[in-house]
């Protein structure tokens, strides 16, 4: 396979700083869409009329982005290879009325978003990131990148049971962060947003603001095989499938059949249902007026969508050495082993057996190991963008992903090869 990306600790690197530059699903998509324009991609609005020009194009709405890569001579049937990701992660998300506190401690109210590990946030230096809506009908990004907040864990001379029967946590009294001293004041954290960002208060009318941890990604381990990092579920997939698709868009048009794609949808954590999730309208949308802007009809759109196939890529959960019996006793996916395909029978994964056959072609094409990921019998089996996406397009759909430790915790692990293996096979998989 000819591409740009390097089958090196480059590539890693380089997701270390996506992720640093991504606090939430806003700042995801907006650094996409910035490595995207530098690989010659233009954003084309919604509200405008499309044309049937070649080359790189990509859509945000929100904490959502399709990107997606038109050669020379792609007819309006053309398949398109669609690389699938979701750009959030289980946080604590600021409410309407954040200003909040008692005894003399100033605090924001926050609500839980996913399936956050709840203990995981507990006494870790916390910023705050998201978007601000102005008066005026534009959104801002806003990323406060130092320690500002804390959700304090009760000391265990005061908990005596913490260690023997286990933290027991109240989401709603027990993970509010503090961040000062003094009486509440109505106002006082969007007047501190506001400065930050340089704008009016009395300008702001809406936001979507989330804490996150400062603490940089970083190598672990005697040899630096391991990756400690935040929001790698799922933005590890979210950089890989960018990753892939500048470089395939950098080939020539010859040597591509397909039409590749990526789409990173938001609100995949609490399943996916609004206008920038995969249950919505806008991956189809985006692919039907893709076929109508090169002259199709609804004959064309039928035959594109039928030979088009999705990669969903999301993490799954590599073998634990602490709790081994937890995993299915044949299927013990490692750190380091190559991207997972992720199967369940029962269709909380999409893939299938022809599924399976071209996850391993595009990984035997890029020269990429892999593994398979099968849920313990006895335990409930998590799901992805992969069934929603085949259900609501009727688009073959596989699921496949990364193994890493520590899923949903506010800082995940995984090994630190793995993310420029996943990258290579999404790259093959594009160019079929």
């Amino acid at each position: 396979m000819s591409s740009s990306l390097r089958f090196d600790r480059g590539h890693t690197d380089d997701l270390m700083a996506f992720l640093m530059a991504s606090p939430s699903p806003y700042h995801a998509v907006a650094t996409a869409a910035a490595r995207l324009e530098k690989a010659g991609f233009r954003q084309v609005e919604e509200t405008a009329a499309w044309d049937g020009t070649t080359g790189g194009k990509y859509v945000l709405r929100g904490g959502a982005i399709v990107a997606w890569y038109v050669p020379e001579g792609a007819g309006a049937h053309t398949p398109f290879r669609i690389a699938g990701a979701h750009t959030d992660s289980p946080n604590l998300r600021v409410k309407p009325l954040p200003d909040t506190g008692a005894y003399g401690w100033r605090q924001i109210a926050v609500e839980v978003y996913g399936g956050t590990l709840l203990n995981t946030w507990l006494d870790r230096d916390l910023g705050l990131a998201g978007r601000i809506s102005l008066r005026d009908g534009s959104d801002r990004l806003v990323s406060i990148d130092r320690p500002l907040l804390r959700v304090p864990q009760l000391a265990v001379h005061l908990d005596r049971s913490a260690n023997t029967d286990g933290l027991k946590l109240d989401r709603q009294k027990h993970m509010q962060p503090i961040w000062g001293l003094g009486d509440v004041e109505e106002g006082d954290l969007i007047r501190f947003v506001a400065e930050e960002a340089g704008v009016d208060a009395e300008d702001i009318t809406g936001w979507d603001l989330m804490p996150h941890p400062v603490e940089p990604p970083a190598y672990l381990g005697r040899d630096r095989e391991l990756l400690a990092g935040p929001r790698m579920d799922n933005l590890l997939s979210v950089h890989a499938a960018t990753a892939a698709l500048a470089a395939v868009a950098g080939q020539p048009d010859s040597e591509l059949p397909y039409i590749p794609v990526m789409a990173a949808f938001d609100h995949e954590e609490n399943g996916s249902q609004s206008d920038t999730g995969a249950d919505g309208p806008l991956l189809g949308t985006v692919l039907e007026r893709s076929v109508f802007a090169r002259g199709g009809n609804y004959e064309d759109r039928a035959r594109a969508f039928a030979g088009t196939v999705c990669l969903s890529s999301d993490t799954g959960h590599a073998i634990h050495p602490n709790y081994a019996e937890r995993h299915d006793p044949t299927h013990h996916p490692v750190v380091n082993g190559g991207p997972i395909l992720k199967v369940n029978v029962n269709m909380r994964y999409a893939t299938d057996g022809s599924g399976r056959s071209v996850f391993g072609a595009a990984c035997e094409k890029a020269g990429v190991p892999w593994q398979t990921f099968v849920s313990n019998n006895a335990m409930p089996c998590g799901t992805t963008i992969g069934p929603i996406t085949a259900a609501r397009h009727g688009i073959k759909t596989v699921d496949i992903g990364v193994a890493i430790l520590s899923m949903h915790s506010a800082r995940e692990l995984c090994g630190a090869d793995d993310p420029y293996l996943l990258a290579n096979a999404l790259a093959a998989f594009l160019t079929g």
